[in-house]
């Protein structure tokens, strides 16, 4: 039986409410506070030294179970738990990052919110990438280049940082030559280095406002809703950017784009048709690409021009990461759907508890 049927299986045993369970980063503190408002029992699975946040909100988190290493959640002692539990696993990127898209797909039992497989969409290289994703949807992104010999126009470099892996340490070049300057000053001062270059992925620079459009996909209505507009705050970029130009052009050093934390947003109004045509269409291409394709939460962050037109310049096929922006107070569009602002964490615990009603759980659990 292979992992999904299995979770499955295991999902339709569970015999009462079931739990809603997360790896302790991220996004989680929303997905807790949500599946709170809506009954759930919650579990964490902490890293110890990460654990402080989730023993301090103690109404949120009713278990807190500890690891020395995240990957330990995919052991038969920390799985039999979950399950002993009746646990339905909420990913985020955190999960998909420390535990990895192979030991989800093939390993992890536990029955998990939405569709694992989609999750391995997310990167930029491999044979599964959103750049398929959004070119099967029809969604203009940002043109590639193979090699920086092909570089034409100012481009933004996506490289992985040398000493964090999980950060990505963007830079920016107005042409080829720049590009190369560039790449020695970083690789000069250790930001990147020679192995993370062959992972780079150089797009073209498009300049416009940028927002992240954070939707959610109901399998049980067939429907596309859009929960809430957020943007990045990064360090130290948000620093350099607050400086008159004569003192950015005076400082040494090249600002970093590490995203630590997010503000929210509104798009315009006439803006939401495309808006929403983007989500239809996006969600069908992953219907064809990875069936059942995405279920829940999915993010695209694009970049709006000054021709009113969206360029998708990244794709999170799981809970982005700022929802958190929403706890308590609930994501700004969704009180047209449900005559209450609800967070996005809370729209996911709602549909688990549907689906159990229904037993239509198979529609929203791989």
């Amino acid at each position: 039986m292979d992992v999904v049927s299995k979770a499955r299986e295991i999902a339709r045993e569970y015999r009462g409410k079931p739990s809603i369970a997360a790896l302790a980063s991220h996004s989680a503190l929303d997905l807790f506070d949500g599946a709170k408002d809506e009954g759930f029992r919650t579990i964490a699975l902490c890293k110890r030294g990460r654990d402080v946040a989730y023993k301090r909100f103690r109404r949120v988190v009713d278990v807190c179970i500890e690891l020395d290493d995240y990957k330990e959640i995919l052991s038969k002692e920390v799985m039999e738990r979950l399950i002993e539990e009746e646990a339905i696993f909420v990913p985020n990127r955190s999960f998909a990052v420390y535990v990895g898209y192979d030991a989800i797909e093939n390993d992890f039992i536990v029955p998990m919110f939405g569709n694992r497989f989609m999750l391995r969409w997310e990167e930029r290289t491999g044979e599964k990438n959103y750049y398929k994703l959004l070119d099967k949807a029809g969604i203009r992104r940002p043109k590639v280049f193979g090699s920086p010999d092909e570089i034409d126009r100012p481009v933004i470099v996506k490289v992985p940082e040398a000493k964090r892996r999980v950060e990505r340490g963007f830079f920016i070049a107005m042409d080829k030559d720049d590009y190369y300057k560039r790449v020695e000053e970083l690789l000069k001062a250790g930001v990147i280095d020679e192995e993370g270059l062959k992972e780079a992925v150089i797009e073209e620079l498009v300049l416009g406002a940028h927002f992240n459009l954070n939707y959610f996909y109901s399998p049980l209505y067939d429907e596309v809703e859009l929960h809430s507009v957020d943007r990045r705050l990064q360090s130290d970029l948000d620093g350099w950017l607050r400086l008159p130009a004569r003192e950015q052009l005076q400082l040494r050093g090249q600002p970093r784009m590490i995203e630590v934390g997010h503000i929210p947003t509104t798009i315009r109004e006439s803006l939401l048709h495309k808006v929403f045509k983007m989500g239809d269409v996006f969600v069908e291409a992953t219907k064809e690409l990875e069936p059942p394709g995405a279920i829940g939460p999915f993010t695209l962050q694009a970049m709006v021009t000054p021709d009113l037109e969206f360029v998708v310049f990244d794709v999170a096929p799981r809970i982005g990461g700022g929802n958190n922006v929403y706890m308590g107070i609930g994501s700004q569009y969704s009180k047209l759907y449900f005559g209450e602002p609800i967070s996005l964490g809370r729209r996911i615990a709602m549909e688990v508890r549907w689906a159990f009603q229904v037993k239509e759980v198979d529609l929203v659990v791989s």
